[in-house]
């Protein structure tokens, strides 16, 4: 995970334009409204409306506050200003001999996934190792507080609102428990650090244990990471250099250029190592 900006904050301003086309119905209490407590009982009658069980309603919500820390970091973002080659040149280097060891450790099952999405196994672990550093780091914010918080927050109060209801789903389907729900600060969840709407869309449950575990099951994690990524129009057999229609599928993951340009360099030194 970049630490100077949020992947989700890169795209939240285009996110939110689509989010808002759909013109969801106006919460009976606004946004920062002064009681955080109230806005947060209208959204648990809202949860119940729109079909959340209050078995999930109840686990996930309970004692939730804000989290003025989350506030204070969505408002101090500094735009992502480093260059291609300062960026690639502080995280793919050090981060080169983990990544060809994951590739021959989950060597059989990236061949599997790439058969199933077709996505090559080098791309996988790129993303793996920027993100998290292959699953080392994958937050330590309280996922559901910090979406409340964000919700509550007039900025992009729909976009986090929709965010919080598909962490309440991912609550009610069993795929974790509130409390083991940790992560970045924007609420990205788990090694390759999926909002909880592409976890919904995307997660899949690649080893067949009944649960969708993107935070501690390498399995799930990759071909999530994978079925994202062809859910986007990931070409199989084909390239993921710049101006290819794959990289543009990797700025669909970020949309920084020159996060997906680092992407794309540290996939290819992966497919080079021996």
């Amino acid at each position: 995970m970049i630490p100077t900006i949020s992947r989700l904050a890169l795209a939240a301003f285009a996110l939110s334009a689509s989010i808002l086309s759909g013109q969801p119905a106006l919460a009976a209490v606004a946004c920062g409204s002064g009681n955080f407590d109230a806005w947060l009982a209208d959204f648990k009658t809202d949860a119940a409306a729109k079909g959340i069980s209050q078995q999930a309603i109840t686990a996930g919500l309970a004692g939730v506050t804000l989290d003025q820390s989350v506030l204070n970091r969505d408002r101090s973002q500094k735009v992502f200003s480093q260059s291609f080659e300062e960026f690639s040149g502080r995280m793919v280097p050090p981060r080169l001999e983990r990544g060809s060891n994951r590739m021959k450790q989950y060597g059989s099952v990236l061949s599997r996934i790439e058969q199933t999405y077709g996505v090559p196994g080098e791309v996988l672990v790129a993303i793996w190792g920027l993100e998290t550093d292959f699953g080392v780091n994958t937050g330590k914010f309280a996922t559901i507080r910090s979406l409340a918080t964000l919700a509550y927050d007039c900025r992009r109060s729909e976009q986090f609102r929709a965010e919080l209801m598909d962490a309440l789903r991912i609550v009610q389907r069993g795929d974790l428990a509130p409390a083991d729900m940790k992560g970045a600060w924007a609420g990205e969840l788990g090694q390759t650090q999926f909002m909880p709407s592409s976890w919904m869309k995307y997660a899949v449950d690649f080893d067949g244990n009944g649960k969708r575990d993107l935070l501690h099951n390498a399995p799930d994690v990759l071909a999530s990471t994978a079925n994202y990524l062809a859910g986007y129009g990931w070409q199989r057999g084909k390239d993921w250099q710049p101006g290819s229609p794959n990289f543009a599928v990797l700025q669909q993951w970020n949309k920084s250029e020159v996060y997906s340009k680092t992407i794309a360099y540290f996939a290819t030194q992966l497919a080079r190592a021996p």
